[in-house]
Order: C-alpha cells, then structure tokens, then sequence
C-alpha cells in the first residue's frame, strides 16, 4: 500500500496550489498582475500540473545543431532506423508481456513475475518509499534527454524551436520541446520520421550509457573502493532477526552464509536462494554431552508437523535431529552456538567421519546434527569476521530484505559508504528507466511519440501503394487504435497484478 502520509500530503499540497491559485484570479486587485507574472515566466497551473516553459535553452540547442551536419545526419539516421524498429518491437515485447500477465493471473503461484522484461512500477507498492528520489530523478533525466534529442534533430531539419520546458503531473516529472507546427508539416515525412524517432533513440543511448557506466563502475571507483573481498553492510532494518548485539552491523563485511562464499552482493542473494531452496544444513557435532530429548518424552509435533524438543522461553538452545545408528532418529536439545561453533556442514553423519580441525578431545564420535525447525524457516551461519558469527533463525527472505550491502568497500575510512551505493543505484534506475521510455514511446498509440513516427514511416513507405491518403490515415488509424489496446491492457492488468494480489 501507498504510506497514507504521502498521499495526504501531495493531495493537500496540490489542493493548497489550486485553491490559491483560483482565490488570487477571483481577486480583481491583483488579478492582472498574477496571470501576467505566470505569463511572463511561462507557467501554467491546473489541477494537479504545473509547467514551467521557457526560451532560455534555444540558443544551446541551436548550437548542438550546428555541430558537424555531417555526423547530426548520420546520427539522426541511424535514430530514425532504430526508432522504426522500436515500434514494431515494441508492440511484440506489449504482447509476450501480457500474454505472461494472462497466464500468471491464472496460475495458483506468480512466480514468474520476475521474468517480465516490463512491469508496471507504482510507488509505495512495488517500489520502496526510500527509492523514490532516484525514481524520480532519473525519470526527469530521462524525459531532458528524451526531448533534447527531438528539439536538435528538429533544428536539423529547419524546423523552428519555441521553448524548451518541465512539468510535474501529480508527482511525476517530465519535459517537453514546442516545435513550430507550420515548419513541421511543411518537411518530407523522412525528416519528420527523423525527429520523431529522435526521443526514443538518445532514451536507448541513454541506456546504454548508463549500462556502460555501471559496469565500468568497478575500475573507476578503484583507487578508492576496492571488489570481491564480500558484501559491506551499508544498513540494517532496526528491529529486524539482523540486528540485535550478535546481529550484523554497518560496515560488517560478510564472507559466507553456511559454507556458500560471499564475494559481493550478487553472491550474498544467490546464497540466499541456495539455502532456501534445500533442506536445513546440518553440523558435526560430538555426542558426549547430548540431551536425548525423545527418550526423555519431551519432544513434541508442532503443528505443522516439525519436532521441537527445547522450552519455548530458550533464546539460546535448539532442537536439533540426528540419526543413531541403534535407535534410529533422534531429537536433542542443544546450545544452538556452542554446537555450531568452529563445526563443519553436513548432510549424512558420513560426512562427520573425518576429524574436524578444533574438535575437543573426549567429545565423542561426530554425528550430522540437523536443526528442527518450522517448514520454510532455516538456521544460517553468517561469518563477518573478525566478528563472531550471526545465527539467523528465519525465513531467508527475511535475511535477505533486512540488510543493505554494497560490492564496494572503501581502502580509508573518511570515504563515505553511500557513495558508490548512490552511484550504482541512481545508474540502475536510469538504464530500466530510460530504457522503458525508449520501448513505451514506440508504441503506435495515440497521444506518445508512436503515433507521429507510425504517421510519417506510412507516408514515406506507401505513398505509392496507397495513393489515397484517406486509405492511409484509416490504415494508422486501425493500427493505432491496436496499440492502444495493448498498451491500455497491460497497463490495467499490470496495475491489478501489483496492487490486487
């Protein structure tokens, strides 16, 4: 669910701009000079938009479209190119994703969420309140990019430039370019078609870029981060199973989970998925000093149908299973630290066979000793040396979702922990959302970018097929009236999938 906090506080900030706006226009005293104050600094109000245009910029984008013609045309080229591709692309990516949408809504267990290429990304739901300063900027860095791209190859083309401006729809941000519509019709459709696939085109640039950057982050940040030595906690969740005075720490450096290495933080979430996806690991541990529970009439079913032999106030001990070879299995409650300490894994008490490096003398043969916890729930081993090791008892999701780590540890300790975080994060929201721009865009829909590039590629590729251009116009039209749908569809579907289960 959306935080009711926010939602009060965007609605009454927008009700607050509206009904102030409408209170100084019904003033007859100052009236004229508000409308000529928001005119002359190119704003207009509406519920719940604001724009902001301006002429400041025209000079810049004059300049960059006067830069080498030769490389803008073949730059412009090579965007129309993509942007034709784009479109069609487009309307078969819309039509795997909602034909995977139709098939997880039902199916019994979403599971294959994750493989959608697009989802629908609301704040507050599928998206962290504490991730929304990188959602929105980069979406305003994307929508800059995206209509600095149309207003050069626009000036490219002899087409005049009125402004440049910023909006805000409710919370979202985005830009736009004023192109004078005399000049615009008054071109060939290829030079149109160059600057409608303008957008899309430095929107996938923008990717790519950002992609590169991300990856070549590593070698950048290397005089004064260094890789692959674990995963660097940079926080954790107050209150969670992580934290606690044995828990984990900001700037504890994990190594392992079990006996699964930790090089960075794509390790630390295939770790995780590896030890919830088997069965409990078990510890070799000497049977000297075991509490037989199960003789003794002390172990008991829990209701889903576990064992558990220990006192439901022990904080310290847990019951932990084992094969006798006289008496079969066998339940025991033990010091959950002190029997795993300086113990190797196990499945079988044949892996116990071997002498463990630290076993004390006089603690007997060593058998596999499996902790016997609720379905679903695992015991887990998380060394961060030089500290003692973190015993988790949970879900591993839990683990997983309660600590922040970051691949980059800094070599002094006055650099700041969030820095390459900021860097990677903010990268990662630019390439899905730049990218998504890029793929939404091409969409033959009516109001996006997709309906003037399906225009003009029809103008330009079948003037001569069809030589009536009522029989071109009902032809987009039809195409167009598709692409909407698609697009409508999944986004309706996509909203329930996120918000309805």
């Amino acid at each position: 669910m959306i935080p009711i906090p926010i939602v009060v506080c965007v609605m009454g900030g927008w009700c607050a701009i509206y009904l102030t706006d409408t209170l100084i226009k019904t003033s007859t005293s100052v009236k004229h000079r508000y409308e000529t104050w928001l005119s002359s600094n190119g704003l207009t109000l509406s519920p719940f938009h604001v724009r902001w245009q301006t002429g400041l910029f025209n000079r810049l984008f004059a300049r960059c479209a006067s830069l080498n013609p030769h490389f803008l045309h073949v730059w412009f080229s090579m965007g129309m190119v993509f942007g034709v591709v784009a479109m069609f692309g487009s309307v078969i990516l819309l039509s795997q994703t909602l034909h995977q949408t139709l098939k997880q809504m039902t199916s019994e267990a979403p599971e294959g969420s994750h493989e959608q290429v697009l989802q629908v990304v609301v704040p507050g739901v599928n998206l962290p309140v504490s991730q929304l300063a990188y959602f929105f900027s980069a979406i305003l860095v994307s929508g800059v990019i995206h209509e600095f791209g149309h207003g050069v190859a626009a000036l490219r083309e002899q087409v005049r430039l009125n402004g440049f401006g910023i909006f805000v729809f409710v919370v979202y941000p985005g830009a736009f370019v004023d192109l004078f519509t005399t000049h615009l019709n008054l071109i060939s459709p290829i030079q149109q078609l160059r600057i409608f696939c303008a957008g899309v085109w430095h929107n996938f640039i923008l990717c790519v870029a950002a992609l590169c950057f991300l990856l070549l982050l590593p070698l950048m940040l290397f005089p004064l981060y260094y890789t692959g030595a674990g995963a660097l906690v940079t926080e954790v969740v107050e209150g969670s199973p992580s934290s606690g005075p044995r828990g984990l720490f900001v700037g504890n450096l994990v190594t392992s989970l079990e006996d699964c290495a930790v090089h960075g933080v794509e390790d630390w979430n295939w770790c995780i998925r590896q030890l919830s996806q088997q069965p409990q690991t078990g510890y070799c541990a000497g049977t000297k000093n075991l509490q037989i529970s199960w003789a003794a009439g002390r172990a008991y079913k829990r209701l889903d149908g576990t064992m558990e032999c220990c006192s439901n106030n022990s904080l310290t001990d847990l019951c932990f299973s084992y094969h006798n070879n006289q008496d079969g299995k066998m339940y025991a409650c033990l010091p959950a630290r002190k029997t795993m300490e300086s113990s190797r894994t196990c499945r079988t008490n044949a892996d116990c066979q071997q002498p463990q490096p630290k076993q004390q003398d006089g603690a007997g043969p060593s058998l596999c000793m499996v902790p016997s916890l609720e379905n679903q729930t695992r015991l887990i081993r998380v060394r961060h040396p030089p500290h003692q090791d973190m015993l988790f008892v949970g879900y591993p999701s839990h683990l997983q979702y309660s600590v922040s780590l970051t691949n980059f540890v800094p070599r002094l300790s006055f650099l700041h922990l969030d820095l390459p975080v900021l860097l990677e994060t903010f990268c990662k929201y630019l390439v899905s959302l730049s990218g998504a721009l890029a793929v939404v865009n091409a969409v033959p829909c009516f109001a996006l970018d997709g309906q003037w590039m399906l225009t003009s590629f029809l103008e330009a590729s079948l003037g001569t097929l069809l030589p009536e251009r009522s029989s071109r116009e009902m032809l987009g039209f039809c195409i167009l009236l598709g692409g909407s749908a698609l697009l409508a569809s999944n986004v309706a579907l996509g909203l329930w999938m996120v918000t309805a289960r």
